[in-house]
């Protein structure tokens, strides 16, 4: 915005040979003069103008997130920043003297008339004071001897009267800019906001869209007095952080702003569509409204901008940066070069620096902590290696890029806890690792349940096979269960690219995923408890009814094998099926614990 702002400039400036002019400096006092004795006009020569000038003013909801009206932040805030960008006092002298531009029905060039009205007042309340204070004067003058006393008296009481009306005129304007310049418009927002029921009053929104009109209608002078559009842009967000009520009323207090056509406001929702769609279907107010909440964002948006994918140089170079930013990794070992210089001064730095390095053996402790330094840079290298197909699996997220970063130097440091010598997995595995459990934390974590339950019931594969064929050998399950797991799988990334880290460029085995779970920090063990009673509770089957047809017929199974006086043949054709059917469910319990489907119909043969 700000390249087609300098482009649009200099192609105006090309054309009219007309600079703009200033607000700051020297050309201060002739904004206030221009804002005190002339008059602007909306000429056709204005309208036809180009170039622009964007005015940013960040607006962050999560700061207005407690505040009972956050739509009143929102205009505070725009309110604060036009004050701050153009300054306090011609502000002020805008809202005591200024007038509203005037428009012309034909065409006009001059984009200035002279307000005589206020030039007259002003003339009439210098001359005024002139004469009161000349009339003063001459009493003073009277009093000397030889001259009347009476006239002296009479003049006197002129003077104070002309003197006091012009100066009382000229005094309330000086105290109408001082009020406005001390009390601000967020100052009187704030204060209409704090009264009690405040809703309720009639003119409430009256006065807030007044502070408003008077705020474009100062946006507009300044537009014709530097020669140039302006537009103010607000930049809205954490609006998907705040509570439905709140992010509706935004929204609405955006649509009111946006409802004039000549309003100079631009606002960029910095959001996501998702969670600001269930906000808006949610939200009590918006009933009939937003039922859907994508439509209704479709009406209020009118540029829909979607950040696109973040390209290789790019994630390259933020991972980079996210890295760098990291500039606690050498932290032990400059503390530690430190401490001798610090003998003398002992205290409870010194102690608390001596506690990881116990007495007999300060060497071992300075390798070991140069050691897991070299890793983590190691670790964190592979993240934004070109050479390594690892950043493909990084999210496009600023801040799941500094999740991962944060991660990495626990992960290896719980890494040299546990095997010591360094002589379990490779940093490259250890960051790897960790972005898995970052990217599929329900897929993960529904592949060491299932590895977890094969050991408790005495099946663990090999140390050697493949986690990835373990969660194959289990997805099946996993999509029975997809409803009661529908909001722990929307924390998981492309299903493809995870058959593609598992399966082919990170083949983690059984004994390297049991090593890495005891580091593990960033992934949710809840999950995993979850996931391990829904698997339980479904393993779970009822007995069969008393009045079941299956139930019958083994009660009449049973009772024509054990009736008495029956024939040898008869025993033996009556107790074959019992022991048929024994046979089959010991095999049934060899192969996991669950009938067959043959079996049950074998047995409603029986």
């Amino acid at each position: 915005m700000q390249q087609e702002a300098a482009q649009r400039e200099a192609e105006e400036l090309r054309r009219v040979r007309w600079q703009p002019r200033a607000v700051r400096g020297w050309g201060f006092p002739r904004l206030l003069w221009y804002l005190v004795f002339l008059q602007p006009v909306i000429t056709e020569v204005h309208l036809r103008r180009k170039n622009v000038k964007f005015l940013f003013i960040r607006f962050s909801a999560w700061q207005y997130a407690g505040t009972d009206k956050l739509w009143a932040g929102l205009v505070t805030t725009l309110c604060e920043g036009i004050r701050h960008h153009y300054g306090a006092l011609p502000f002020s002298v805008y809202s005591v003297l200024g007038n509203k531009p005037a428009t012309t029905p034909g065409f006009c060039q001059r984009e200035w008339h002279c307000r005589r009205r206020v030039c007259l007042a002003l003339l009439a309340l210098l001359a005024a004071l002139g004469l009161g204070v000349g009339l003063l004067y001459l009493s003073v003058g009277a009093r000397a001897p030889g001259h009347g006393a009476a006239g002296g008296s009479l003049l006197r009481v002129f003077g104070g009267a002309a003197t006091t009306l012009s100066g009382s005129g000229l005094l309330m304007a000086v105290y109408s800019v001082g009020k406005h310049l001390f009390v601000s418009q967020r100052k009187k927002i704030e204060r209409l906001v704090s009264r009690e029921k405040f809703g309720s009053q009639l003119g409430f929104m009256c006065e807030v869209k007044k502070e408003v009109e008077l705020l474009t209608d100062f946006l507009c002078f300044l537009e014709i007095y530097q020669r140039r559009r302006l537009r103010v842009v607000l930049e809205v967000t954490g609006l998907d952080t705040c509570y439905p009520e709140r992010v509706v009323g935004v929204l609405n207090a955006i649509n009111t702003l946006l409802s004039d056509s000549h309003a100079p406001f631009i606002f960029i929702l910095v959001v996501d569509p998702s969670i600001l769609a269930a906000c808006l279907e949610s939200a009590g107010s918006m009933k009939g409204t937003a039922d859907n909440g994508y439509l209704f964002l479709n009406r209020t948006v009118t540029l829909p901008f979607s950040v696109p994918i973040m390209g290789r140089r790019t994630k390259l170079q933020f991972l980079h940066d996210a890295v760098q930013s990291r500039d606690d990794l050498l932290y032990r070992e400059m503390t530690r070069r430190l401490r001798p210089g610090c003998r003398g001064g002992g205290g409870e730095v010194a102690q608390l620096l001596a506690v990881e390095t116990q007495a007999g053996a300060p060497g071992a402790q300075s390798r070991i902590d140069a050691e897991a330094a070299r890793r983590i840079q190691e670790a964190l290298f592979c993240l934004h290696d070109e050479r390594d197909c690892l950043y493909e699996y990084v999210p496009d997220n600023v801040v799941s890029m500094r999740r991962i970063v944060n991660t990495v130097p626990i992960t290896v440091r719980l890494l040299q806890q546990q095997d010591g010598d360094f002589a379990g997995p490779t940093p490259r595995q250890a960051v790897a690792w960790v972005v898995l459990a970052n990217q599929w934390p329900c897929r993960l974590s529904w592949a060491l349940q299932c590895l977890e339950d094969r050991q408790q019931a005495g099946g663990a594969p090999e140390a050697r096979a493949r986690l990835w064929d373990v969660f194959c050998d289990n997805s099946r399950e996993l999509h029975a269960m997809t409803k009661a797991l529908q909001n722990v799988l929307d924390l998981d990334g492309d299903p493809e690219l995870f058959e593609r880290f598992l399966g082919a460029d990170f083949p983690f085995t059984v004994a390297e995923a049991q090593s890495l779970l005891r580091c593990t920090v960033n992934l949710d063990h809840s999950i995993r408890r979850r996931m391990g009673l829904i698997r339980a509770v479904s393993a779970l089957k009822p007995p069969s009814a008393p009045g079941s047809p299956a139930h019958a017929a083994s009660h009449a199974a049973n009772g024509a094998g054990h009736a008495p006086g029956a024939l040898g043949s008869g025993q033996g054709a009556g107790h074959a099926p019992g022991h048929a059917g024994q046979a089959h469910r010991s095999r049934d319990r060899a192969h996991g614990g669950k009938p067959r489907p043959g079996t049950e119909l074998a047995r409603e043969d029986q």
